[in-house]
């Protein structure tokens, strides 16, 4: 069988204070910390993984938290837009919790039939909790205050703003298997049937739009899920063809990544299932403390002096 896409691995955002971006996600959202390492690039900053009970694909939000990083814009050429799945009734109670903590959100509307509800996180990263059209089963993580009836499932969709829309979508139907499902003006759903769920991804067509700037409550990357390296590299081949230049397979400790620019300018990357979280702590005591990547064990203590603290 030829190697697919299993809809959305994780996305990768940047925040601000470390403290704060870890209350917000699980206090406010009621997501599970998956995993406290560090940035493989600048071990002087943690990487956050917040997600399910495993930290299943679909469901994993990671950030880089850089104190006192400057404030990113939306535009073109960058993934400005978060959906997660929630049950249908369920955006009551978010609103509520909403006006509770402070958090700015919209009122409810609909696109492609489905109701979403748009808010920020603190660092001005939108999000989106969206009502689905088909069943979501995902098996959520809830928390004394988010129970399993209002709680996130894992990713819905993730948009795409672009000043045009067709180098990419060549790259979502020809090399990643996705298809054109809907479109509303200038915005078009692609999906995957590999997978029921993380399958979605909008683009949005914005010629006249000024060019983003990758900063605090911006997305880093998104990451796309495949089943093992065999169809990683096959893949990245594919890629190869299509004139990408992808770089070679890079191991992040819980997956394996290649990584690449696609043509409308989002750092997309292909994430394996293997070997999973639970490569170095058992599932009970996921995210507990800090794991860093073997390279930099030798400097745990350094690390940690410089690294805030985190309650």
């Amino acid at each position: 069988m030829e190697p697919r896409i299993l809809g959305l691995h994780h996305v990768t955002a940047i925040a601000g204070n470390a403290q704060r971006n870890y209350d917000f996600y699980t206090k406010v959202l009621g997501l599970r910390m998956v995993k406290k390492t560090v940035n493989f690039d600048d071990p002087g900053t943690y990487h956050f993984y917040f997600g399910d009970e495993t930290g299943s694909a679909g469901t994993i939000l990671t950030f880089f938290p850089w104190t006192n990083i400057t404030a990113g814009r939306r535009g073109t050429g960058q993934a400005t837009e978060i959906g997660y799945s929630v049950p249908e009734g369920s955006f009551d109670f978010w609103m509520k919790r909403f006006d509770a903590h402070g958090v700015t959100y919209n009122k409810p509307s609909t696109k492609f039939g489905e109701q979403y509800l748009t808010f920020l996180d603190p660092d001005g990263l939108k999000l989106e909790l969206i009502v689905s059209k088909t069943a979501d089963t995902r098996t959520p993580w809830t928390t004394p205050e988010v129970g399993a009836d209002v709680a996130t499932r894992g990713f819905h969709t993730v948009t795409l703003t672009l000043a045009s829309v067709a180098a990419t979508a060549d790259i979502l139907t020809d090399v990643f298997g996705y298809k054109l499902l809907e479109q509303h003006v200038n915005r078009y759903r692609y999906t995957t049937d590999a997978v029921q769920t993380a399958a979605y991804i909008d683009l949005v067509e914005v010629p006249g739009e000024g060019r983003s700037l990758t900063a605090g409550g911006s997305v880093h990357h998104i990451a796309f899920r495949v089943k093992d390296d065999e169809a990683e590299l096959a893949i990245r081949q594919k890629l190869l063809a299509k004139g990408m230049q992808p770089t070679p397979q890079i191991d992040r400790d819980y997956f394996h990544s290649v990584y690449f620019r696609e043509p409308g300018g989002v750092l997309f990357e292909i994430a394996t299932d293997n070997p999973g979280f639970t490569v170095d702590e058992p599932l009970a005591e996921l995210g507990t403390r800090l794991m860093l990547p073997k390279q930099h064990e030798p400097r745990r203590a350094q690390l940690e002096a410089v690294l805030p603290p985190i309650s």
